[in-house]
C-alpha cells in the first residue's frame, strides 16, 4: 500500500502520513515548553524540520509511522500512531499533540482509529505506549485506549536516561475491549 493512500476518518478527525503543510503545526508543538516537557524539552523551529523528518522516512523506511492528526477544518493538531525505532522496548502507538487540542478528547479519538489500523495492516501481537512517569495526561490517555502500566523501562540510546512507564496491552485485549464498547 502507497502511504500516500492512506486515510483514515473519525467523526471530527482525519489521520494520514505527515506532509509539508503540517510542518508549521509540528513546529510550534516543538517550540513550546510545556507541550514537550515530557518529550525531550521544546527545540527551535531547525531543530523541528530534523524531527519532523523522522516520522515520513519511518513511513519511507519502515512502511508505517506516526499519523499527522488533523481537524476536518483543516487544522493540524497532532501525530499518533504506529513508531517502533531501533531498539525500541515494543511496537509503540505514540502521541503529542499540540496545545490547542488539548481537552478536546482527540487524542482517544484518533488513538482508537491509530491503534486499529496498526492490529490490522501490521499484525503486531501487542502495542505499548512509552510514557514518561510525571506524564499524567498521557497515562489518562493510554487508560481511555485500554492500556494499564505493565513495567517500569528505558529507552535506547540515545534516550539511555530517560526512565519510562511502559504502557500497553495485546490484541486480545483490544479486541475483547473493542466487542464490549
Amino acid at each position: 500500500m502507497n502511504p500516500t493512500d492512506i486515510r483514515i476518518e473519525t467523526d471530527r478527525l482525519l489521520l494520514r502520513p505527515p506532509r509539508i503543510e503540517d510542518f508549521d503545526g509540528f513546529a510550534e508543538l516543538q517550540a513550546d515548553a510545556e507541550a514537550t516537557r515530557f518529550i525531550g524539552g521544546h527545540v527551535t523551529r531547525a531543530e523541528a524540520w530534523r524531527r519532523f523528518l523522522w516520522q515520513p522516512g519511518a513511513w519511507l523506511v519502515q512502511g508505517f509511522g506516526m499519523f499527522g492528526v488533523v481537524e476536518k477544518s483543516g487544522q493540524w493538531v497532532g501525530q499518533i500512531g504506529p513508531w517502533k525505532p531501533e531498539g525500541w522496548p515494543g511496537n509503540e502507538i505514540g502521541y503529542s499533540f499540540h496545545p490547542r487540542a488539548w481537552g478536546k478528547g482527540y487524542a482517544t479519538e484518533a488513538g482508537i482509529a491509530a491503534v486499529d489500523w496498526a492490529f490490522e495492516h501490521l499484525g503486531w501481537d501487542d502495542i505499548i505506549h512509552c510514557i514518561d512517569p510525571g506524564n499524567e495526561a498521557s497515562q489518562r490517555v493510554a487508560q481511555r485506549l485500554g492500556s494499564r502500566k505493565l513495567r517500569s523501562g528505558r529507552l535506547p540510546s540515545p534516550f539511555e536516561d530517560t526512565a519510562v512507564d511502559i504502557w500497553g496491552q495485546t490484541r486480545e485485549q483490544w479486541c475483547a475491549r473493542s466487542a464490549n464498547a
